[in-house]
């Protein structure tokens, strides 16, 4: 992001009246709001106003994989007994490559099923695709036991390990996007002939869009409308193209699973508009977008982070202090390719240190929102983090933060990419890696087998990108070496 973000929670409430009633004990899990119900879809489908049924699964990158099915068989034979996957779809990298090296599923053991089940709380329809509905659903093995690598589980441990302590976590997700003219191929990138932003100049806060992408915004507001997920706000940032949405809070998992589905409809509403969208870290040189987290806690209902008198309560600054101390080391979770860590860089309105303040921008846990609205943004994930892991990671640092009993440094009061004695966060995917596979904290939370997954995903990245040549290197060494 290059222009100050709009401080997405700070009008919100932990509490949002846009959330619904039931609630689970140990995760805190809500079903979403205006969620479809199997009946309403039984009845949708003998109406003949729904055909079509996504089974999805987030996979390791964020992205929704799974399969098409025909409404009336969704209902008759998958609804209750799930649907068989190739495991790979939780043990691949970016490009869907079948690799050997995880203990999930590999080469060696033939690339064998898992199972999927529908998860009937997470039914909605999709307004951009005429007649379809959307359900998520949780992998499991033969034993019908959750696979411990899945994204939705692993949020799902952190948040029973919080649960463990009285406390239930609410997110308040809020990212950005480029926006560009045309669709993207191999031979038609950003310049040069290619992808064009759709704005042309700096247009941060402001008002006066072009009719095209009021067009796209409108389309998009009234589709996650539709869907369930009216957002909080829509504005466009400091660079071309550069767009920033905001949702209002509600219960963690949700709000992962809501961010999905959001970026399924940012993309094809953009194809339909002859319009590309990139999530990247940093699509071009100089520009950065990140994927900010909003969270409060409450206990009973009531806001932990903040005593009455509006100063950061004990759990509050046992968090806080969890996060500068834990983060660096979970770094693969919130920052998972080589071109991640091309974001971490001064004045970006991205962090570089390990820094926490008050309203502070330059920090990366601003402490943000008044009174019982008071609340921790961790600004160190980009766009492009899977948003169960980048929540995942930070859960898990606030627990430690809370069993360790830590007690936060000093508040930075000024430029925190000055504060030279703050840790630097990571500098590179290779510097993480080790990091990760090393961290106490980490093997601690997440355990093992998912430190040895998301380790081996680190490795394939970094495999990719040691033998390819750029068209940096080719710009900047070709008639030089």
């Amino acid at each position: 992001m290059t222009g100050i973000p709009t401080p997405a929670s700070t009008t919100s409430r932990p509490s949002s009246p846009a959330q619904p009633d039931t609630q689970t004990a140990s995760t805190g899990q809500r079903r979403p709001a205006r969620a479809f119900s199997v009946d309403e879809l039984r009845k949708a489908v003998a109406a003949g106003v729904i055909d079509t049924v996504l089974l999805a699964v987030p996979d390791l990158q964020g992205r929704l994989k799974g399969k098409r099915y025909g409404a009336r068989h969704f209902l008759d034979r998958v609804l209750d007994g799930g649907a068989e996957m190739c495991a790979y779809i939780l043990a691949t990298d970016a490009d869907m490559t079948p690799s050997d090296g995880f203990a999930l599923t590999s080469w060696a053991s033939g690339y064998e099923d898992l199972t999927v089940v529908p998860d009937p709380s997470t039914l909605r329809i999709l307004p951009w695709m005429p007649r379809t509905v959307l359900v998520l659903g949780n992998a499991v093995d033969l034993d019908e036991d959750p696979i411990d690598v899945a994204p939705r589980q692993i949020l799902r441990h952190q948040l029973t390990r919080l649960a463990a302590h009285g406390l239930h976590a609410q997110a308040g997700l809020e990212t950005e996007f480029v926006l560009y003219h045309g669709s993207h191929t191999p031979s038609a990138r950003v310049g040069h002939g290619g992808l064009v932003p759709v704005t042309a100049e700096n247009l941060d806060y402001a008002l006066d869009h072009t009719p095209e992408a009021d067009r796209f915004f409108r389309r998009l507001q009234g589709s996650l409308a539709k869907a369930g997920m009216p957002v909080e706000a829509v504005k466009t940032e400091g660079a071309p193209g550069q767009v920033e949405i905001t949702f209002p809070y509600g219960p963690a998992l949700p709000a992962c699973d809501n961010h999905l589905v959001f970026k399924h409809a940012v993309r094809t509403l953009a194809g339909r508009s002859s319009m590309t969208a990139t999530f990247m870290a940093s699509p071009q040189t100089g520009l950065v977008s990140g994927l900010h987290l909003h969270i409060s806690l409450t206990r009973s209902g009531n806001p932990m982070i903040a005593n009455p008198d509006g100063r950061l309560s004990e759990i509050g600054e046992q968090a806080v202090a969890g996060l500068l101390v834990t983060l660096p080391g979970l770094a693969p979770l919130y920052a998972p390719n080589t071109n991640s860590y091309k974001r971490y860089v001064p004045s970006s309105f991205a962090p570089t240190r390990m820094t926490w303040g008050w309203d502070n921008r330059t920090c990366a846990v601003r402490i943000a929102g008044h009174g019982t609205g008071l609340h921790l943004e961790v600004r160190v994930p980009g766009a492009d983090a899977n948003p169960y892991l980048a929540l995942s990671a930070a859960i898990a640092a606030i627990t430690h933060g809370i069993e360790r009993q830590l007690i936060p440094p000093a508040p930075c009061t000024a430029n925190a990419y000055e504060a030279a004695d703050a840790p630097l966060l990571p500098l590179t995917l290779g510097q993480s890696r080790s990091a990760f596979r090393h961290s106490p904290v980490a093997q601690e939370a997440f355990g093992k087998v998912v430190v040895d997954h998301y380790a081996h995903l680190a490795q394939l990245e970094l495999d990719h990108h040691r033998g390819t040549v750029t068209d940096a290197e080719q710009a900047r060494w070709f008639i030089r070496a």
